[in-house]
């Protein structure tokens, strides 16, 4: 059986609320970004996002949802806009709120993601149990979800796919939120989906599989290969490109600093999660539509981002102290 190199990390901060991912009154509204080019953006935050990219020959979805119900609507979405057929989806990532739907889809689909999320993707149980405390308690969401269907094409860097009179790049840059992210481009608009690797600046990501060096590396790769105009993210509203990017770089730069130079002064981890509050550039405006919903969470993540480089960097020492 294969197997993924690394684990989400399952331990959560004392009174931990994470994002609210139940998919029960989740309503996708389509945008048209460009021609032939559709965010489908959840009605309320920060419940998931997909996409719809249309060419001459055929359809490209980007990701799944949940479960069977969310995959019919999106499938109900691209009937409305097109007579063209699905021929590809793609998962961003392997989390099952992004593929759990994989297996709604008809045969005939090819799914496309990255080696490393089909790899991720072996153990439908415990996937379950990871996302399940993001369900608020509707564990029935995913009781349809039996079988986890996985990509029946990888890749491992790029992989471009031909819509007719529409191209779309897929690339998987390097570990971030995990370890397969995987982007997906449409050269001719500017636009990128890009999972939970990357969201709007302003919105607080997650560290689940990794530390920050790893990450920000991946980061600057995107940044150095990608002419990215907009980005549509996993999970919240859409943002610019090149401002997501400094701003999670910066993010992740500060994080990294701060924790070992409190865990090299000495402090503990509650101590430092005490001390060291959400950075000023992740308290989003408050006129801003989404910032009610969001500015409670960012703090929570962040939280949880400190616990995650707490544990990353006291595991290395005590390796090398062996």
């Amino acid at each position: 059986m294969e197997q993924q190199s690394t684990r989400e990390i399952s331990e959560r901060p004392e009174n931990y609320l994470g994002p609210d991912l139940n998919p029960e009154g989740l309503i996708l509204k389509p945008q048209e970004l460009a021609p032939g080019v559709y965010a489908l953006m959840a009605n309320i935050m920060p419940k998931d996002n997909n996409g719809v990219i249309i060419g001459e020959h055929g359809v490209l979805v980007i990701d799944a949802g949940v479960n069977g119900t969310i995959s019919q609507q999106i499938q109900q979405h691209i009937r409305e806009l097109t007579d063209k057929p699905l021929r590809y989806l793609v998962n961003t990532t392997y989390h099952g709120d992004h593929t759990f739907g994989n297996a709604a889809f008809p045969e005939q689909v090819t799914i496309i993601s990255s080696r490393q999320n089909k790899q991720s993707m072996h153990d439908l149980a415990y996937e379950k149990q990871m996302r399940s405390g993001n369900l608020r308690g509707n564990v029935a969401a995913v009781a349809d979800v039996t079988t986890w269907r996985r990509p029946d094409v990888t890749f491992e860097r790029f992989c471009e796919v031909d819509l007719g009179n529409k191209i779309v790049q897929l690339w998987h840059f390097g570990p971030g939120n995990a370890p397969g992210d995987t982007i997906v481009y449409v050269p001719d608009a500017k636009i990128a989906w890009t999972g939970n690797f990357l969201m709007r600046a302003g919105i607080c990501h997650m560290l689940l599989e990794g530390g920050p060096v790893p990450y920000i590396k991946t980061l600057q790769a995107m940044k150095a290969t990608l002419d990215v105009k907009t980005i549509v993210p996993g999970h919240g509203p859409m943002g610019e490109g090149p401002a997501a990017l400094d701003a999670l770089i910066g993010y992740l730069e500060e994080l990294d600093q701060r924790v070992r130079a409190d865990i090299d002064a000495g402090m503990s981890l509650e101590a430092i999660l005490a001390s060291y509050p959400c950075p000023q550039n992740l308290v989003l405006p408050t006129q801003l539509p989404f910032a009610a919903a969001l500015n409670p969470l960012n703090q929570q993540l962040h939280r949880l981002n400190i616990l995650a480089v707490y544990r990353e960097v006291k595991g290395k020492s005590s390796t090398a102290a062996r």
